[in-house]
């Protein structure tokens, strides 16, 4: 039979039947930020997990499973990560941690940050490397066109003006 015809409740779900959160296929880039950021979460589902292994509450199992999965992901995503710190990078093109102003074809301006996946926060603006835009803006110099491939379509975008900010701001 189906296991989707099967009803249990959350207490008899085992660890192996809750899905992990994959990794990325691509390197997993972080500004010193983003570590930062990576260890205070790593930090507070530590403190999470002890205070939830002291009870013992079959109702919070479903949360101790969730948090001992998150904690081995988080684990994992420190375990290798690369720091990229933006003052390296070339300043005269786009390269990860750079905040970059760009102008649409209706000519309204946008800046965005480019961070590492876990860092991506597009109401901040931040957006991953590895995103569409992200990919299409890397190695871009200022008054150049690059091509973004959307899902609702392809936009052409100039680059107005790139920079790299010591820390990324709205993180």
């Amino acid at each position: 039979m189906s296991r989707a015809f099967i009803k249990e409740s959350d207490e008899q779900l085992s660890a192996d039947e809750l899905p992990e959160r994959p990794p990325s296929e691509h390197p997993n880039y972080v500004t010193p930020r983003g570590l930062e950021q990576l260890h205070v979460r790593q930090q507070q589902l530590q403190h999470e997990h002890a205070q939830l292994a002291e009870q013992d509450d079959p109702l919070l199992r479903q949360r101790k499973l969730e948090t001992e999965r998150d904690l081995r992901y988080y684990n994992a995503q420190i375990a290798r990560a690369t720091v990229v710190d933006p003052a390296g990078q070339p300043h005269n093109e786009v390269r990860f941690g750079a905040a970059v102003i760009i102008r649409d074809e209706q000519g309204a301006r946008h800046e965005f940050h480019i961070v590492g996946d876990d860092e991506a926060d597009i109401i901040s603006g931040c957006i991953s490397w590895a995103s569409p835009l992200g990919k299409a803006l890397i190695g871009a110099a200022v008054g150049d066109r690059v091509t973004w491939q959307r899902p609702a379509g392809t936009v052409e975008v100039e680059i107005v003006d790139i920079g790299y900010p010591p820390a990324v701001a709205g993180t």
